[in-house]
């Protein structure tokens, strides 16, 4: 029978999966998904979800580069700033007074008594200065070169933390200032004073909180794996919380710091010790290259000294804690995020422009946030914000999209209300190329403005196709709550893209395919039964145990093998079929096997006859993706010979001891040709030319006198074998 009557038509290979592409959702539904975003008026709890914050009305922009303290006032707030070291008085209204320019350039600590006398610590160089109606006296000359802290103890003395020698002193008037602490650390960073009338010390090397008794005793209360102690928020009932720091953004750079420097030692090499810079960009800090622990810890510590960590920030510095109104309030850079502890979970309640809350603090005019680069002054009003926006970070669907729905999750009272707006493009960063939040991309919640329950599903069907999408949601408040958003999802689907076949090859003759695991000596592999849809044969593997995936090469007789790669952009299953045909033939494929899902293949090619042949390999994602939807890529191989037949004998001659023989194979190149004299060992037969390479061989053979029986036996690269009896020929 002709090889053209039993060409068939080729047929559409069918999907196999009924339903449409896969739907994959963009989630955000924790702190750390929803986090990614921004928020504008907004705040977020450790749930991640999201209500409208405190108001926050930026009362005065100081000219200033940096702020760096801050205390209440009865007519505002006091700060001191650097680097002209000049202390501010900042009015309710936002007007700004300079009270005074010390001669230093940093005013890291101020205090102000009840009758208004300001306290002003400069560095370096370190002073103390008291400002009222008479102008500016210096109250204390500790010969220090930092004044980092400042308060009154229970009975009105005042109490200074200074660094490099790492001291805390107590002047009271009328008296010779006395050394109540000093450290072995170079910098006593914060003081707090208990309702009891204790002091609290932190330091900044060793990361030490002390306590010190009204009797002077000395205990250390905690020895933290940070190294720095910033600041204390104490509670009416005597619970304190200390700031913990690691952290490249803090003002102490201690990367030249002297282990074991203290009281008693050279003061020159405790000076020579540590540095303390403003500019950030050159700061070292007090994070070494070694710490991998979070930036930020917020410990309590209770009235008994028991300590326990409360909070923990990864990637921000606390540059300020303030206890105000049963909660404690957090400010950190370089986010310049502000937190809410409420002793069950944490808020971030808002993040400023500015980026860096060097300062919060409690006064007659209100509750305060001062930041640092740019300088800024916040009061905390009471209430919400009217409106709130967020807007969700960019996110990949990694191909070109089609974006089907969104729903969001959350509480809506009456009255209050929440819009959600889109927006999509093909760059990673949202340019003019995208679309706009404007109405042709704005989908209103139903229902959102009757408080009709706290699930809203949005259709996206007018937003454009594309890679990235953002969505952003609007809340606004009521006549008396606000909404909160508790999670949201956007349902995506990648438009289809063609599988790739990266390359199809035909291994040698005889090569197959196995699991790397595989041990043919307890593991056994047959032929199917003859296939009933064709006549291929192919190989059953019993599946190894505890399989990596990996194969390796064996070798079986007259078997063939096809290996190839391939990928789907989308990330599609993809299934494979396998045609061929005769080379000689154009048109018309036969069918070897559909529906294949590994990338190998491997088949008894002895049910074909001697000729070259082509395959043709098929990948599709109809798997995946509804029939209609299904896309294909396919790959030729190479002429592949198959060829069962062995090389023939085409003529011999003797000339002398020299039997001169030609060998001929139709398909395929001669790879080995041996000879062996009176059934003695196998030895290679010399080609006249030198290699044994070609389909037609020329074989001189030198025969040993008497020889009795001369065997020939040749290999082509079909791995067919022959042996001749030459002295028969």
């Amino acid at each position: 029978m002709s090889w053209k009557r039993l060409i068939i038509a080729w047929c559409a290979l069918l999907a196999t999966a009924a339903g449409a592409s896969e739907v994959k959702i963009f989630r955000a539904d924790s702190r750390e998904g929803m986090i990614k975003g921004t928020l504008e008026g907004l705040r977020i709890d450790t749930l991640g979800r999201l209500e409208l914050a405190r108001r926050l009305d930026k009362v005065a922009s100081l000219e200033e580069p940096f702020v760096f303290s801050a205390a209440g006032h009865a007519r505002g707030w006091v700060v001191g700033t650097g680097n002209s070291g000049k202390v501010l008085r900042v009015a309710p209204g936002g007007e700004v007074m300079e009270l005074h320019a010390t001669p230093e350039p940093e005013v890291f600590a101020v205090h102000v008594d009840d009758d208004g006398t300001v306290l002003a610590g400069s560095s370096p160089d370190g002073k103390v200065y008291a400002l009222g109606g008479g102008g500016a006296e210096v109250v204390f000359d500790p010969e220090d070169t930092y004044v980092w802290d400042l308060a009154r103890d229970a009975e009105g003395r005042l109490l200074v933390a200074t660094g490099l020698r790492g001291r805390l002193y107590r002047v009271a008037p009328g008296a010779e200032p006395e050394v109540l602490y000093e450290s072995r650390d170079s910098h006593v960073r914060a003081v707090a004073v208990l309702p009891d009338g204790d002091v609290l010390v932190g330091t900044a090397g060793q990361g030490l909180i002390v306590r010190v008794g009204t009797d002077g005793e000395v205990a250390t209360v905690h020895d933290a794996v940070h190294p720095e102690i910033l600041d204390f928020a104490v509670t009416p009932s005597g619970t304190a919380y200390a700031a913990v720091l690691a952290s490249e953004a803090s003002f102490v750079d201690l990367s030249k710091s002297v282990a074991g420097a203290g009281a008693g030692d050279d003061e020159e090499a405790k000076e020579g010790a540590v540095t303390v810079t403003v500019d950030s960009q050159d700061t070292v800090g007090s994070r070494s290259s070694s710490f991998s622990g979070p930036r930020s810890l917020v410990l309590a510590i209770s009235p008994e000294g028991k300590v326990e960590e409360v909070v923990s920030l990864q990637n921000e510095t606390v540059h300020s804690l303030l206890w105000h109104d049963g909660e404690l309030w957090i400010g950190s850079g370089q986010e310049g995020k502000l937190y809410r502890w409420t002793g069950e979970r944490l808020i971030q309640e808002t993040e400023l422009e500015e980026r860096q809350i060097t300062g919060l603090v409690a006064g007659p005019a209100g509750v305060a946030a001062i930041t640092a680069n740019a300088s800024a002054l916040y009061r905390l009003e009471d209430g919400t914000e009217p409106e709130g926006i967020y807007v969700s970070s960019v996110l990949d669907s990694t191909q070109v999209a089609r974006f089907g729905s969104f729903t969001w999750r959350g509480a809506l009272p009456r009255g209050a209300g929440v819009e959600v707006a889109f927006r999509s493009g093909m760059s990673a960063t949202p340019d003019a190329t995208w679309t706009s939040w404007g109405d042709d991309a704005r989908v209103a919640c139903t229902g959102c403005e009757n408080g009709a329950g706290n699930t809203q599903d949005v259709a996206l069907e007018g937003l454009a196709h594309g890679r990235y999408v953002q969505w952003r949601a609007t809340l606004r408040r009521g006549k008396t709550k606000g909404p909160r958003l508790e999670s949201a999802e956007l349902s995506y689907a990648q438009e289809n893209l063609r599988p790739e076949i990266e390359k199809l090859e035909v291994l040698d003759p005889g090569q197959i395919l196995v699991p790397s695991s595989f041990n043919p000596q307890n593991q056994t592999f047959e032929p199917w039964s003859p296939n009933r849809e064709g006549i291929f044969t192919s190989l059953r593997l019993e599946a190894p145990k505890n399989g990596d995936g990996r194969l390796k090469n064996l070798w079986k007789k007259g078997y063939r093998t096809l290996r190839w790669s391939a990928e789907d952009p989308n990330q599609d299953e993809m299934a494979y079929v396998l045609d061929f045909r005769p080379e000689e033939i154009e048109d018309g494929w036969l069918r070897m096997v559909e529906d294949h899902h590994e990338t190998h293949y491997s088949f008894d090619a002895t049910v074909l006859p001697d000729g070259r042949y082509r395959f043709r390999l098929t990948a599709s994602d109809g798997r995946a993706r509804a029939g209609e939807e299904a896309l294909e890529d396919e790959e030729l191989s190479e002429p592949v010979v198959i060829d069962h037949t062995p090389p023939v004998l085409s003529r011999s001659a003797r000339r002398g001891s020299t039997l001169e023989v030609e060998l001929d194979d139709a398909l395929s190149p001669m790879r080995d040709a041996s000879v062996s004299f009176d059934a003695g060992e196998w030895r290679r037969a010399r080609p006249v030319d030198g290699l044994l390479d070609g389909r037609r061989e020329k074989l001189a053979i030198e025969v040993p006198e008497g020889t009795r029986l001369l065997l020939l036996r040749v290999t082509d690269a079909a791995h067919n074998v022959v042996t001749f009896d030459l002295l028969d020929e």
